[in-house]
């Protein structure tokens, strides 16, 4: 069970994967027994969001001067120009539309779980548009929970049971 635990929370790091595709190896047998007991998904989900939130602070506080330093390198500075004024254009879009909702706005951007929207990617928008690092970080860890349920409801059928009985 530890090698379990150990592959949930080093999945849950890596960048698009994130805690979205954790929890579904963690409920699966692919990789060990699945952990069928409430005891064993409590801990999966604490494993997997620690696993998750581990790389933020890092991304917040270090992305953008990676990104500002890389910008006028010779072979990483048009990919780093790239992302600085994309993140810099769509943060000032997201930020006119929501307004004193942003923060939600990132709870909901984290929490959905669609490709290229996690942890990683919500914090590095947090850190373009110089979010409050203590507001972020909860909006963020949110989304990360929510996402975890979501994930773990989808993984254990549910939505699927839903449909059968609604249709």
């Amino acid at each position: 069970m530890f090698k379990k635990f150990l592959i949930v929370f080093f999945v849950s790091m890596i960048p698009l994967i994130e805690l979205r595709g954790a929890v579904p190896i963690g409920i699966s047998e692919a990789f060990g027994p699945a952990l069928n007991s409430g005891t064993n998904l409590i801990l999966l989900y604490i494993i997997a969001i620690i696993g998750n939130m581990l790389p933020v602070p890092i991304i917040f506080f270090f992305a953008r001067k990676v990104l500002v330093w890389g910008s006028d390198k010779k072979f990483i500075g048009k990919f780093f120009k790239f992302c600085l004024e994309k993140g810099e254009k769509g943060g000032k879009k997201l930020q006119e539309k929501a307004g004193q909702s942003v923060y939600v706005a990132l709870f909901l951007f984290v929490g959905i779980p669609l490709p290229g929207t996690g942890a990683w990617t919500g914090t590095l928008a947090a850190s373009l548009l110089d979010m409050d690092f203590k507001k972020s970080i909860v909006s963020i860890m949110a989304g990360v929970v929510l996402a975890g349920i979501i994930m773990g409801l989808a993984s254990a059928g549910v939505f699927g049971a839903l449909s059968a009985v609604l249709a």
